[in-house]
């Protein structure tokens, strides 16, 4: 039918072209016969095409028809293979939205089971499974990596993602694990884990301030934490297992190695070179599978409260020795752990038998064997009853009647660490004391009564408590009225009708009945209207009652103004031998320098040769004389401060200089008698203040009593310090001594004696010493021991000078022999 329409319409071309060219000729002509020829073909021809190109259009539609049945059945198919195999099964297609091909996947924990929370990964899997499926999806699309995973739900749930891309396409596919894949899977569980585990112990062996190291099996260091890398003072890590930088040195390094080969840990307390500093480490390494962990830990604090716990301990120990209650210590296997010197002193145990540390028990029969415990009937039950302070817990108090007399106080406590601690105390005395104590109070109450004395005492209401009847006879107040124990006010009232003064009884009276903090005692005389002497005191006793005691001194005041008279004479008296003492003394100086002066004259080799005897006694005149100058110096100097005359010219001393002045003044005497002069100043004494005269003059005379009552070859120590605000001398012999009878009396002016010695002089040293000493505000104290030496202590206030008391400090000492 085509290729008719196609002639068809070649024909009407045809004719439409025959009429026009009429038109125009009128007529046809060849060229008009030629074309419609021509005309006619192409029709032909195209009726021909017409034809095949429709034969073949209707070919081709049966064809695509079985194809696309053909393909019809292969979708079928292709969807049934994937509805058959348990998964999820995700398609991406670029510029079209994301679909969820199949989902026939469930039986997995966490799993979503609707498609529209399929997508959301982040909210069923976990937050590193989401992350790291987030990272291959992204890999996928940005250039078509395949991956393949094990992710793991939040529910704990395991499934496999698969990823693959195609052109534009992308596919993801869940699948369920097992067999090789689920071991697999939980293999990198695992490793997962043991792989985080590794990461959080290195950070946290990281963050210790100890270092810590791993080393391999051929020994070499495989890892190091920061405190490693600073205590070998490295750059890096890095640094340091490249340069396999060691912190052990080789002994201890071969000392790790021994008992690391013996199969056991190594534990040791060495000292390291850890960042630049020498200190001790508790050095820890471990065999660990064919590797080794090692750590060093800082002991130094460890080892600073060990030392300061042990002196504490000893100090403890030390303190338990000296009281006399006897202590002893048990541990929790009733082990002895402690004892004090008092408790071998009790008991009378051997001290080396208790170092054994026996136990409570054997103790116990020790002491029954000796016969030293209180007698029992059933000594069993009473031992067990001791020793279930153990279980129990319970302590008990309870005395010991012993077989020997004694009564012993005995606590027994439990102590935290299951150990118990036994208190013995012997109370032998305190009883016998008590028992004492109220015959005592029996005697007192017949001695008060006996006294001559009125007492009175009133408790703290103001109200009588105690008296006795001389009270009641000095005020002459009725015994009866007392017994009745009356307030204050009124035996006041009562005794005021002897002595008027009303302000005594006024201050009387409010000392009884005030209540102040600090209560004083205070004391005086009454001259009564019939010219008797009555002394009064008022004590405050520690419970807060009043002491009131009267006295009838009339007799003895009597006496005293007749002692008085008689003392004044004898003050004049000795005034009139001081004088006489010191104008005789300035009498005998003045011939005594020209002696001396002559003599020294006579020994000069200006005048002329004298032979050995005259030199000798010449020697003997100018010694004598000098001896007998020093002597009257000495009572000058007497007298002067005798009369307060004796003025003080202070000024800064230099401690070494007066001291070596004063030994200058003693070394010929020292040098023939061979001894040596030790000398120690302590660092911070330089000067105080002080008369430089007087003070080389109280050093010059306690050198020269202790040169005189040294031994021949013998040591004289001379020591200052600072002491409590003032400067110490100290000079200390080791001579002869002085006999305890003669030490109150030294001081005394013409007291001497040679006391076994070659010296004896006027006895007017000392004297002058402690004179010259409290000129100065000071003190002086001695201090001696027969055939053991003296040793004689002066303190001068250091005045004007700060104070910087320091108890005794390091003296810087320096030996020299005269």
């Amino acid at each position: 039918m085509l290729a008719i329409a196609a002639t068809a319409c070649v024909t009407m071309l045809l004719g439409a072209v025959i009429a026009g060219d009429k038109s125009q000729s009128g007529a046809l002509d060849l060229r008009h016969i030629t074309l419609i020829a021509l005309v006619a073909g192409a029709g032909f021809i195209a009726g021909l095409i017409v034809w095949h190109m429709t034969s073949s259009a209707r070919r081709e539609a049966r064809d695509a028809k079985a194809e696309v049945q053909q393909l019809r059945r292969n979708l079928a198919s292709a969807d049934a293979i994937i509805r058959a195999e348990p998964q999820v099964l995700i398609f991406w297609e670029q510029g079209q939205a994301v679909r969820i091909v199949a989902h026939t996947l469930s039986g997995i924990p966490g799993l979503p089971e609707h498609q529209g929370e399929i997508l959301r990964f982040g909210q069923w899997l976990e937050p590193v499974a989401s992350q790291s499926l987030k990272s291959a999806l992204d890999q996928l699309f940005a250039q078509g990596r395949a991956f393949n995973v094990i992710l793991r739900t939040n529910a704990g749930g395991q499934v496999e993602a698969e990823g693959r891309a195609a052109g534009g396409r992308a596919v993801l596919r869940f699948k369920d694990i097992s067999g090789y894949k689920l071991e697999l899977s939980h293999v990198l569980e695992s490793h997962q884990m043991l792989a985080r585990d590794i990461r959080s112990s290195h950070a946290l062996l990281n963050t210790l301030p100890m270092p810590a190291w791993l080393r391999g099996a051929d020994g070499r260091i495989n890892w190091v934490n920061a405190a490693y890398v600073a205590a070998v003072e490295a750059s890096s890590e890095a640094e340091v297992l490249d340069r396999q930088m060691e912190l052990l040195d080789s002994r201890d390094r071969r000392a790790v190695v021994k008992a690391l080969s013996q199969g056991r840990y190594y534990r040791d307390r060495v000292h390291i070179v850890a960042g630049g500093e020498r200190k001790p480490h508790d050095i820890v390494v471990l065999p660990v599978e064919g590797i080794s962990a090692g750590a060093a830990i800082d002991a130094t604090a460890i080892e600073t409260v060990q030392g300061e716990l042990e002196r504490q301990i000893a100090a403890y120990d030390r303190t338990l020795d000296q009281v006399s209650t006897g202590v002893v210590i048990f541990n929790r296997d009733q082990r002895l752990v402690f004892f004090n010197e008092a408790y071998c002193r009790l008991w009378q145990i051997d001290p080396g038998w208790l170092k054994e540390r026996p136990t409570d028990g054997v103790i116990l029969d020790r002491l029954r064997e000796q016969g030293k415990l209180p007698p029992v009937v059933d000594y069993r039950a009473w031992k067990k009853e001791i020793l279930d302070c153990y279980q129990s817990g319970k302590a008990f108090e309870t005395r010991w009647h012993l077989t020997d007399g004694r009564i012993l106080h005995v606590i027994a406590e439990r102590r935290q660490d299951g150990g118990v601690t036994y208190l013995f105390s012997d109370e032998t005395k305190t009883l016998a004391l008590e028992s004492r104590y109220k015959t005592l109070i029996d005697v007192q109450s017949e001695t008060l009564d006996s006294l001559k004395e009125g007492v009175a005492v009133f408790g703290t209401d103001g109200r009588l408590k105690i008296f006795n009847p001389a009270f009641a006879s000095i005020w002459g107040i009725p015994a009866r009225t007392l017994s009745e124990l009356p307030h204050v006010e009124e035996i006041i009232r009562l005794a005021s009708r002897l002595h008027h003064d009303v302000q005594i009884w006024q201050r009387i009276g409010q000392a009884v009945t005030a209540f102040l903090d600090e209560r004083t005692l205070f004391e005086g005389q009454m001259q009564r209207a019939d010219n008797s002497f009555i002394d009064y005191a008022l004590s405050p006793l520690p419970d807060g009652a009043t002491l009131l005691t009267f006295a009838d001194v009339t007799d003895a005041k009597r006496a005293e103004r007749a002692l008085v008279e008689r003392n004044e004479a004898l003050v004049a008296g000795d005034r009139l031998k001081t004088q006489f003492i010191g104008h005789i003394s300035y009498e005998l100086r003045t011939p005594l320098t020209t002696i001396i002066g002559f003599s020294e004259m006579l020994a000069s080799p200006f005048i002329g040769d004298l032979n050995d005897k005259q030199r000798e006694y010449v020697g003997d005149i100018m010694s004598s004389s000098k001896t007998l100058l020093a002597i009257i110096d000495d009572i000058l100097d007497l007298a002067t401060i005798d009369a307060g005359s004796l003025e003080l010219k202070l000024q800064p001393v230099g401690v070494r200089g007066i001291i070596d002045s004063a030994i200058l003044g003693i070394r010929e005497r020292a040098v023939r008698a061979k001894l040596t002069i030790d000398i120690a100043v302590a660092d911070n004494v330089t000067e105080f203040m002080a008369d430089e005269a007087r003070m080389r003059q109280v050093l010059y005379n306690l050198l020269s009593n202790a040169v005189g009552f040294s031994k021949s070859g013998a040591t004289i120590d001379i020591t200052c310090w600072r002491d409590r605000g003032a400067i110490a001398f100290c000079v200390e012999d080791h001579g002869v001594g002085i006999p305890k009878a003669e030490l109150g009396r030294v001081f005394q002016r013409f007291v001497s004696g040679s006391r076994g010695g070659k010296h004896r002089g006027a006895g007017l040293g000392l004297s002058i010493v402690k004179s010259l000493v409290e000129l100065h505000g000071g003190t002086i104290d001695i201090e001696s021991e027969e055939n053991r030496g003296t040793r004689v202590t002066v303190r001068i206030p250091e005045r004007l000078l700060p104070v910087e008391d320091s108890g005794y400090p390091a003296l810087a000492r320096a030996k020299r022999t005269a």
